[in-house]
């Protein structure tokens, strides 16, 4: 059986975290990690009080990953992308153009082999495969950290400055990836939230830790959404060499020599010409459903929020201008447009600092919203998932 999250209403422990980072599939362990980061914000806002921590928004953010990982509904889209980006059109052409050269395959024997060729479930795979990684890597580094900082300090308000310490003084010093001073800095701001009676300088605090999370959680990823977003890529010189060797099979010897040769003395003949068109298309068009299922994050009551466009919700009236120094200083770093959601959407996921400017605006703009709070499952879901099961329904 799979490794059990805590039984509700009980603050993860860090045991829970360690167990749950340890559950081999990947698919359940997602969907535990989700539970876990649900439930660990609510032990924290239950210290804190009203506005959302950083395992609010992990708690979607991991729920998002899960689609990718499972692969959701992308089979059959990617599958009908490459028989759209294959058009009626191409198949003959290729198909004059390999014939030309010796090759004895029909066009529908063409499509089927260029389809193989391609192979855009590989893709997934990898990309699935990339953001389990990044999924498990960040909890059980930050799942754990969230759990020893509830653990250490209790119920106590405000916590025991004994306690706080020894927890502090476990977190790494230095920078990210390595260094853990951010997480250092951030939990000591939600030490200051606890006990903190003003409703404007408590959700400064709060957000200026939640960025900090973010900012070490986001330099951390930088090789798995890397590679996550490259899986997609085909590899013109493989691709190529692949389609000529299943076009023209033994017999087709010469064929191969010819083209060859012809791209020796920079000369690519007609059949080059359409293979380099095909493989342009397909690798678009699998960008784009891969990009539309990977650059989103799914919100509570259905909210689909597009990665690439501007956060959609205005700032809340205290958080339009900011007053804490090290909040102020820290949005300077990466929001080029102060003080307003504009120009938000990351050109480029890719890139650490696009990536930060989104994720500001969009704790900035949801950070006091309480159904960001709301349970990523359904009660029998969480259910399923105490015991170890996949869930029924959609996840």
């Amino acid at each position: 059986m799979a490794n059990l999250p805590p039984a509700s209403g009980a603050a993860p422990t860090i045991a829970d975290v360690a167990r749950i980072a340890a559950v081999s599939d990947p698919v359940i362990r997602n969907l535990q990690i989700t539970q876990c980061y649900h439930e660990l914000a609510q032990a924290m806002a239950a210290r804190t009080g009203p506005g959302a921590n950083w395992c609010t928004f992990a708690t979607w953010a991991s729920k998002q990953a899960g689609q990718t990982i499972r692969r959701e509904d992308l089979q059959r889209a990617v599958e009908d992308l490459i028989d759209s980006a294959f058009s009626a059109q191409a198949a003959p052409e290729l198909a004059d153009s390999a014939q030309e050269l010796g090759s004895k395959r029909t066009p529908e024997e063409i499509q089927e082999t260029v389809a193989d060729v391609l192979n855009p479930l590989n893709a997934l795979q990898r990309a699935s495969g990339a953001v389990a990684r990044g999924n498990l890597k960040v909890f059980a580094e930050i799942g754990h950290e969230f759990a020893r900082f509830l653990a250490a300090l209790g119920p106590a308000v405000p916590p025991d400055p004994v306690a706080l310490a020894a927890f502090t003084n476990e977190l790494r010093p230095g920078g990210p990836p390595d260094g853990q001073q951010m997480l250092r800095q951030a939990f000591g701001r939600y030490v200051q939230a606890f006990s903190e009676p003003d409703a404007k300088t408590r959700a400064e605090l709060l957000l200026c830790a939640n960025l900090e999370i973010g900012l070490h959680e986001q330099t951390r990823l930088q090789p798995e959404i890397r590679e996550a977003l490259d899986a997609v890529l085909v590899d013109r010189g493989q691709f190529r060499a692949r389609l000529i060797k299943a076009l023209f099979p033994w017999g087709g010897w010469w064929a191969r020599l010819r083209l060859f040769l012809l791209r020796l003395f920079n000369r690519p003949s007609p059949f080059d010409a359409l293979v380099e068109r095909l493989l342009d298309e397909a690798r678009r068009r699998i960008r784009l459903i891969f990009t539309a299922s990977v650059m989103t994050l799914g919100g509570p009551g259905g909210l689909r929020l597009r990665l690439g466009a501007d956060v959609p919700a205005p700032f809340p009236d205290n958080l339009i201008h900011v007053a804490l120094p090290e909040l102020r200083a820290l949005l300077d770093q990466f929001d080029p447009t102060p003080d307003s959601p504009r120009e938000s959407g990351a050109e480029d996921w890719a890139a650490l600092p696009d990536r930060l400017h989104f994720i500001a605006d969009l704790f900035r703009a949801y950070g006091q919203a309480p159904d960001w709070f709301d349970p990523p499952f359904t009660p029998a879901q969480s259910a399923a998932l105490k015991e170890g099961h996949l869930p029924d329904g959609r996840l």
